[in-house]
């Protein structure tokens, strides 16, 4: 099933204008529940202020396509050629991830500012220019990566309103329990499987080509490892023992002093967690999230049970529905059916790496995802904050096995004899 958003085949420059401003006024949206205050702080290294995804994400569409195609365009400000650059180093200077929030400017509106300046010219841009296949494809691969700083925009939202001593909360609304999980197994044989993208529309580079991989038997559980599981993993005393832990999840542990998953908070004997909507009772039934690979490994190990590789995962996500309403934006009505993906995303034993023939992007785009293949591993599945029309079950997500800001959780798998 493919849910990816498709802009260069069928689509007047019309609707494609639409798509650009659907997309782009949800990063808005995202971020009008939050106070000025909130945009500009960097609590880790990890987190970028709000107010940096608003400006990278129109840096992208202004350096990208109107600086290029554009002969009589002028830029908002030079100097966030550099500024909002992220990592193209064939761009130019960039400012260090680690420093984004250490600069008051410019102001949040200013930036609102550039981002409607770009969009007009934008605009104009596309009403005025007959589009080659190399700018319709520029445009939607610029909304796809906007798509994915929406979900980093709630990742980071929800990292930098937990860092507060007073008590925030993103979402007014009460969040709703979650069911009693279903508990089974789907199983497959032995045998190759097709694996990567070879359908109609947008997928990254790093999903193709399409390609045949063997698998021995295996199967892979229904249902997403819930908090009530973690917990019994806890009061097990799993972080007090070596043997559940990689070496470097060990020390990790240790030298972090790690004792429960990230917003987890034990109150007078309660458990809590941090969500959206604030500190909330731990509900058992919820599924697990914000885990590191380390955790979710010594887990595994620990119900005597493994990881799934990322190839095994994506045949189980094949032959499994998508979840419905899988990305309200709002992210007030997540969805708590354990059998669909879309809950959130699962770490895989795989480590991040090319697939066999593996080309990337042409020209500027080059340095997309080939560059970041070292030291992380592979989630697959989606969350509730990937954007709709932006996820399929092709997507490789991939982090460092120590971050657990993104919406990460855990399957398992087993081995069929």
């Amino acid at each position: 099933m493919n849910h990816a958003l498709t802009l260069t085949t069928g689509n007047t420059q019309q609707q494609l204008l639409h798509q650009y401003q659907m997309v782009r006024s949800k990063s808005l949206a995202i971020c009008s529940c939050i106070e000025t205050e909130d945009y500009t702080v960097q609590p880790m290294a990890d987190v970028s202020p709000p107010k940096w995804h608003l400006g990278h994400t129109t840096w992208f569409f202004e350096e990208l396509l109107l600086v290029r195609f554009c002969t009589d365009y002028s830029r908002f400000n030079t100097q966030y050629s550099s500024l909002f650059n992220s990592y193209y180093k064939a761009l130019g200077a960039h400012t260090l991830q680690a420093d984004r929030g250490n600069l008051s400017r410019p102001t949040v509106s200013e930036v609102i500012e550039y981002r409607r300046y770009v969009d007009a010219n934008l605009a104009k841009f596309i009403n005025e220019h007959v589009l080659t296949d190399e700018m319709k494809s520029l445009i939607e691969t610029g909304l796809h990566h906007e798509q994915q700083h929406q979900e980093l925009l709630y990742m980071d939202i929800k990292f930098i309103l937990a860092s507060n001593v007073v008590d925030t909360q993103y979402a007014v609304q009460t969040l709703p329990p979650a069911p009693e999980p279903i508990h089974g197994w789907s199983e497959f044989a032995e045998g190759l499987y097709q694996i990567g993208h070879d359908a109609a529309g947008f997928a990254y580079d790093n999903e193709k080509p399409a390609h045949q991989h063997y698998l021995y038997p295996f199967a892979i559980s229904q249902t997403l490892v819930t908090n009530g599981d973690f917990l019994a993993f806890i009061e097990d005393g799993g972080y007090a023992k070596p043997e559940y832990w990689l070496s470097q999840g060990w020390d990790w542990v240790n030298h972090q002093h790690i004792q429960q998953p990230l917003y987890w908070s034990c109150r007078d004997g309660d458990w809590c967690e941090y969500t959206l909507y604030g500190l909330v009772a731990l509900d058992l039934n919820r599924p697990l999230v914000h885990i590191s690979y380390f955790e979710a490994n010594a887990f595994a190990n620990w119900k005597k049970l493994r990881l799934p590789t990322e190839q095994e995962l994506e045949v189980y996500l094949n032959q499994t529905p998508l979840a419905a309403g899988f990305a309200d934006a709002a992210l007030l009505h997540p969805n708590n059916a354990q059998n669909v993906c879309g809950e959130v995303w699962c770490w895989t034993s795989s480590q991040y790496s090319a697939y066999p023939r593996f080309k990337a992007f042409d020209g500027i785009l080059n340095e997309y995802n080939g560059k970041f293949m070292c030291n992380q591993f592979v989630l697959r599945g989606g969350c509730v904050a990937t954007p709709d029309q932006h996820y399929r079950h092709s997507y490789r997500n991939f982090y460092q096995p120590q971050q657990r800001w993104m919406f990460s959780g855990i399957r398992l798998a087993k081995d069929l004899v």
